[in-house]
């Protein structure tokens, strides 16, 4: 897995992948969670003791027999160039690159009987093929859906019906202290469970990085727990004493790189939203508020009378953006999104993550001593307010990519009247190539290129040597040859 906080810093910086080591459905769902026959309460059981008396037990065994046969065991392989270091030393020249085969394993859950997966983004990033084993023992060839680098997730499908499913529960009712099962495939040891508690919510632990350039923009509110979770838990279901899915597992806190103590799920909330997204748009439909915001102190707190540590505080507001629209100001402290209150700036990310632009959303705000509420319509990255149309990518397995339509403030930026993105390399030719995701492929040939499937169904058609020119998204324009 991926940078913890406090001491655990440099522990998880070591540990980053550890837990994948590479080691989120939409109608469809009509088929499982949507239609799942409501999961028997959890159970307790006497336990004898040695005076004779009993004490009473959580039993865990009904969550465990509900979610085993819906979590998958997710092996990887990657292609990746490597050069001799020594024939550099001994022989005095540069030896060529040769590739090699990279494994990686990590698990996933289940979410539609038709074969739809969720698993991390990293457990699938790049791969070559993929390869889902099921807890019967079969095994199926994987194909990635989508991936959301912001939000460490990926969908999955396999070719397959009738499938074992974990019904979708609701993070939002999580609470801290709440008995949870860990299901997954740590180090190889297939459908594993592990028991813990949740030890806290909306824990923000920096794991994923900041890129304009991939459009990753983290979304990082995790559910944290003391469930042991090791290198292959990555992907795997958190779940509920009733059975009920409430995350993915995603991350350790580790000095060692295996479990001591702290494990991360992303909250099921996100999970069942972006898989949604994936599924009918093909990328994730972020909706913005339109503030810049900052988590409440005491010194907030007393300015703006609150009196109490609560909130979000709102240094400032986009112009345009649906806060505007809808009246909110800087010096606003926003004490809740729709009824959930929200206290620190994961929460209010998380809360805002559930919704795409064009969503209508109450947000309450305290002003001058009383609280306001506004219904604002959220907002896309680039201010639309309705949710984008089907901006699936299209790609070629034998070149290893996926490409997509490159947004009009993107092209406006550099310059360009047109263009596709990279959005995509799992492999093959453009990474052999040395092409790098989010380019934006400008000419093929010499011929413009401006939409994807233009740009698929030229590629398709080419043999021999062919001129790939385009721009990266810091402006550093770029000519790669490719060899089809």
């Amino acid at each position: 897995m991926k940078r913890a906080f406090g001491y655990f810093a440099m522990g998880l910086a070591g540990a980053l992948l550890a837990l994948g080591g590479h080691d989120m459905l939409s109608s469809k769902n009509e088929s499982t969670a949507s239609t799942a026959m409501a999961p028997a309460p959890a159970r307790f059981v006497n336990l004898p003791r040695p005076n004779g008396t009993s004490t009473t037990a959580l039993d865990f065994t009904y969550a465990a027999e509900q979610t085993v046969n819906a979590v998958v065991h997710v092996t990887t392989e990657t292609a990746v160039n490597v050069r001799d270091p020594f024939a550099d030393f001994f022989w005095g020249y540069r030896a060529p690159q040769q590739q090699q085969l990279r494994q990686g394993a990590g698990s996933g859950v289940i979410v539609s009987t038709d074969g739809y997966i969720m698993t991390n983004n990293h457990v699938v990033e790049g791969a070559d093929k993929i390869q889902v084993h099921l807890n019967d023992n079969r095994q199926f060839e994987g194909t990635v859906i989508g991936r959301d680098p912001s939000t460490d997730l990926a969908l999955l499908k396999i070719d397959a019906k009738d499938l074992a499913t974990v019904p979708y529960g609701n993070s939002d009712d999580v609470r801290v202290g709440e008995w949870v099962l860990a299901v997954g495939n740590p180090m190889n040891l297939t459908s594993t469970v592990t028991a813990g508690i949740v030890s806290a919510k909306a824990r923000n632990i920096n794991l994923l990085q900041y890129d304009a350039a991939r459009d990753i923009i983290p979304l990082e509110s995790f559910i944290q727990t003391d469930a042991a979770v090791n290198p292959g838990n990555s992907g795997g279901a958190l779940v509920d004493a009733n059975g009920r899915l409430v995350g993915i597992n995603s991350a350790i806190a580790s000095t060692t790189g295996a479990y001591s103590g702290y494990s991360f799920a992303i909250p099921v909330n996100i999970v069942q939203k972006v898989a949604n997204d994936l599924l009918e748009f093909g990328s994730v439909q972020r909706a913005y508020i339109g503030v810049s915001i900052r988590d409440m102190d005491q010194k907030l707190a007393d300015e703006t009378g609150l009196g109490r540590i609560k909130g979000v505080y709102v240094n400032g507001i986009t112009d345009g953006g649906a806060a505007q629209k809808a009246g909110m100001e800087a010096g606003d402290v926003i004490v809740k999104v729709g009824a959930i209150d929200v206290n620190n700036v994961p929460q209010l990310q998380e809360q805002v993550g559930k919704f795409r632009p064009g969503n209508k959303v109450p947000v309450t705000v305290f002003r001058k001593g009383e609280e306001q509420v506004f219904d604002m319509t959220l907002r896309g990255k680039e201010g639309t307010a309705v949710a984008a149309v089907d901006t699936r990518s299209v790609g070629s397995s034998s070149l290893g990519a996926e490409f997509g339509a490159a947004s009009v403030s993107e092209l406006k930026s550099l310059g360009l009247e047109h263009g596709v993105k990279v959005t995509t390399i799992n492999g093959g030719k453009f990474r052999s190539s040395g092409i790098k995701e989010g380019f934006i492929i400008t000419r093929i040939d010499q011929e413009a290129i401006k939409d994807p499937a233009q740009l698929a169904k030229l590629l398709e058609n080419k043999r021999g040597g062919v001129l790939v020119e385009g721009v990266y998204p810091n402006g550093t324009r770029a000519y790669y040859g490719l060899g089809l």
